[in-house]
C-alpha cells in the first residue's frame, strides 16, 4: 500500500476543507487557519509547538509559534470560523435530528497565569479544580451512527464578558437556530430545567426535550402539581429491558414508562408531555417534550431513546479532550483559549463529517483506520482510531501544507487513487 499518495490525499483534502472554512478571512488568517487545522490532526495536540513541527518549515519555530500566538488572539475568530461551518452543517439537519447539548470542562492543574482561570467541577475525577467550562452541540439521528459537530465554546464566569450559563446555552441555540431555520429537537439533561430556558424556546417554537430535576409544578388537568409526585403516580404500562454501559460495564435495567399530558405554569397555553421511565434509579426519569406522545409503545420509546442517545454524547466528548489533548493547551490569553475551541470545531467536523460521511472517502477512511495498528481492532466507536491514524499516516510520510489561493477554489479538484 502506498502511504505517501493517501498522505497526499488527505493533506490536499484538508487544505481544500479548510480553505472553504476561511474563505471569509484575509490572507494571513486563512493560512493560519489551514495550517492550524492540519497541525492538530499531525500531532494530535492544541500545543502551538507540536502544530508548528507539522509543517515542514523553513522558519524557526519560535517565530511559527508567535505568528500562530498572534492569529489566535484576535477578536472575532471564533464568530467567524462558526460562521464557516454552519452553513454547511445545517443542511444535514433534519426536523428530528437531535441537537444534543453538553456542558463539560477542561481542569488546568498547574496552571496559574491563564486569563479568567474558574473554578469548575472535574466530571472525571468529581472534584473541585481550576479550569474553565465548555459547551458543545453535537447533532444526531436516532438510528444512525453519524453525527454532526455544530458548535464548540469556552467560557469562565469570571471573565468580564461573562453574563451566565443560561446566556451561552441560548446564545448557541439562537446561532444554530438561525441557520438549521428552527429544525431539529434539541436535547438537555437537568441543568435544562430552568425557566430561563423554557421562555425562550416555547417563544421561538423549538421542539425540546429536557430532563427534568423535579422540583417543579406541572398543570395536569388544570391543577398545579409537582413533578415528582406526579410522576410517581403516572401509569407506566409498557416494560422492557435495557442495558446500558455504565462506567466501562454492562447493566441490565428492567423499566417501566409511561406519560402525562401536562403544561408549564410559565407558558400554559402550549401543551407538552412528560415522559416518566422508572427502573434506572430510585427516582422516575422524568422527560418534559413537545414532541406528542400517545399510547404507543414505539413513539414512547422514541423518546426515551433520543434522550439516552446524548448519554454516548458524552463519549464524544472524551474523544476531543483525549485525543487533543485539550487540557493541555498553554496559550496564556482567554480570547486565544476560545478561538482554539473554534479550530477543534473543524477538526472534529473533518473527522466527522468530510471523512466518515462522504461516500467518496469511504476507502480512504478504510485505509486511516487500518494505519492506526490498533492490538484489539478498530472499536464501533472509530474517531479514536480514525484520530490515530490520520496522524499516523502524516508522520510516516511528511510533507509540507500549501493553502490553495483563493481565486483557484473553485476549479481546484482532489483526485485520489489507491493502490
Amino acid at each position: 500500500m502506498d502511504f505517501s499518495k493517501i498522505a497526499r490525499g488527505l493533506r490536499e483534502k484538508v487544505v481544500r476543507f479548510s480553505g472553504e472554512l476561511s474563505d471569509h478571512l484575509g490572507k494571513t488568517a486563512h493560512r493560519f487557519v489551514t495550517e492550524t487545522v492540519y497541525g492538530i490532526l499531525w500531532s494530535q495536540s492544541v500545543m502551538l509547538t507540536k502544530i508548528g513541527r507539522s509543517l515542514e518549515d523553513d522558519v524557526s519555530l519560535k517565530k511559527i509559534e508567535e505568528r500562530f500566538c498572534r492569529q489566535l488572539g484576535k477578536e472575532g475568530l471564533w464568530e467567524k470560523l462558526h460562521g464557516g461551518v454552519l452553513p454547511k452543517a445545517a443542511s444535514k439537519i433534519f426536523e428530528d435530528t437531535l441537537l444534543i447539548v453538553d456542558i463539560s470542562d477542561i481542569r488546568k492543574k498547574y496552571a496559574k497565569k491563564v486569563e479568567y482561570l474558574t473554578t469548575v467541577r472535574d466530571g472525571s475525577e468529581k472534584v473541585l479544580g481550576d479550569g474553565y467550562w465548555t459547551l458543545q452541540v453535537i447533532g444526531a439521528q436516532l438510528n444512525r451512527k453519524e453525527i454532526v459537530p455544530l458548535y464548540q465554546s469556552l467560557y469562565s464566569q469570571d471573565a468580564p464578558d461573562f453574563k451566565s450559563e443560561n446566556a451561552e446555552i441560548l446564545s448557541a441555540i439562537s446561532m444554530i437556530s438561525g441557520y438549521t431555520k428552527k429544525r431539529g429537537i434539541w436535547v438537555i439533561d437537568r441543568g435544562g430545567d430552568r425557566d430561563t430556558l423554557f421562555k425562550p424556546l416555547l417563544n421561538n417554537e423549538q421542539q425540546f426535550i429536557i430532563r427534568l430535576v423535579g422540583t417543579r409544578d406541572l398543570i395536569y388537568k388544570r391543577i398545579p402539581n409537582n413533578t415528582l409526585e406526579l410522576a410517581k403516580v403516572c401509569p407506566c404500562p409498557y416494560a422492557e429491558t435495557v442495558v446500558c454501559i455504565e462506567e466501562g460495564k454492562e447493566k441490565v435495567h428492567n423499566i417501566q414508562y409511561g406519560y402525562l399530558p401536562v403544561r408549564l405554569p410559565i407558558h400554559c397555553k402550549t401543551p407538552l408531555w412528560l415522559l416518566v421511565v422508572k427502573g434506572f434509579g430510585a427516582k422516575p426519569l422524568m422527560l418534559l417534550t413537545t414532541e406528542p406522545l400517545r399510547r404507543n409503545r414505539k413513539v414512547l420509546r422514541g423518546i426515551l431513546l433520543s434522550y439516552i442517545k446524548r448519554w454516548s454524547i458524552e463519549e464524544i466528548i472524551r474523544f476531543v479532550k483525549q485525543t487533543y489533548d485539550l487540557e493541555n493547551i498553554r496559550v496564556l490569553r482567554y480570547i486565544c483559549l476560545k478561538n482554539m475551541m473554534a479550530l477543534l470545531l473543524i477538526v472534529f467536523y473533518f473527522l466527522a463529517v468530510v471523512l466518515d460521511a462522504n461516500q467518496k472517502l469511504r476507502l480512504l477512511t478504510g485505509h486511516v483506520l487500518e494505519s492506526a495498528k490498533r492490538v484489539f481492532g478498530v472499536p464501533d466507536f472509530a474517531f479514536y482510531a480514525l484520530g490515530d491514524g490520520i496522524s499516523a499516516i502524516f508522520r510516516r510520510n511528511p510533507g509540507r501544507i500549501i493553502p490553495i489561493p483563493k481565486r483557484n477554489w473553485g476549479s481546484w479538484q482532489i483526485a485520489l487513487k489507491f493502490t
